[in-house]
């Protein structure tokens, strides 16, 4: 089920709002469930859902996500397609990929949460749909070894369902990749480079645990 929505890139907007977040990211075919309790972000959220509902998520570049740190120049906006609040006044929301941006520049916000002027133009492929001869045998394979190599548990038939630009967007985003690894993939341009890049992540990975557990043997 391909969250596309309706969106042209002249639905989209030349602002958003910012959600730092090193280690959590998103992409255009992909979901990112959050947990949201400080109070700037609890504005972002009430602000978006009464705009645009896109929320721009991106990582900071020094692992952590203090108001001021320097941001990687690239993220994903995600809609909120999932919403509840909690008796301790957090937020549950699910956000669903739509297209990657690169940062223009930082604007100032009132609230607390940062916002940023953006542009979208190197990401066209992002809102297509044309899967024709995307070939993700290999990167399931190789995904599988990964995942068997450092013992995660995977319920494999709730994949089955997706079509392809979902499952490579969903491995992902899912997968227990650095954030330095997570912001390679958030920055392959294509869709097709992108399962080359996962793929070799997967089969890399999966080399390091065996040799570990080799050693540790």
């Amino acid at each position: 089920m391909r969250n596309r929505f309706t969106f042209s890139f002249s639905d989209l907007p030349s602002s958003l709002p910012i959600f730092p977040l090193s280690g959590a990211v998103l992409l255009p075919n992909g979901q990112l469930p959050l947990n949201i309790f400080e109070d700037r972000y609890l504005s972002m959220i009430n602000d978006a859902l009464s705009n645009s509902r896109l929320v721009g998520m991106v990582q900071p570049k020094n692992n952590a996500d203090k108001t001021h740190d320097e941001l990687y120049a690239t993220g994903c906006a995600g809609r909120i397609v999932s919403f509840s609040e909690t008796r301790d006044d957090r937020y549950l929301i699910i956000l669903a990929g739509v297209c990657r941006f690169d940062i223009k520049e930082e604007i100032e916000c009132a609230k607390g949460y940062r916002r940023a002027e953006v542009v979208w133009d190197r990401f066209s492929d992002d809102l297509g749909d044309d899967d024709t001869d995307l070939d993700s045998s290999d990167l399931i394979e190789s995904a599988r070894r990964y995942t068997e190599q450092r013992k995660l548990s995977v319920d494999w038939s709730a994949l089955d369902h997706l079509e392809p630009r979902e499952l490579v967007d969903t491995l992902a985003c899912s997968l227990p990749f650095s954030p330095q690894d997570k912001q390679g993939l958030v920055e392959t341009v294509v869709i097709r480079d992108r399962v080359q890049l996962l793929t070799a992540l997967c089969e890399f990975g999966a080399v390091e645990a065996n040799e570990g557990s080799s050693v540790a043997h």
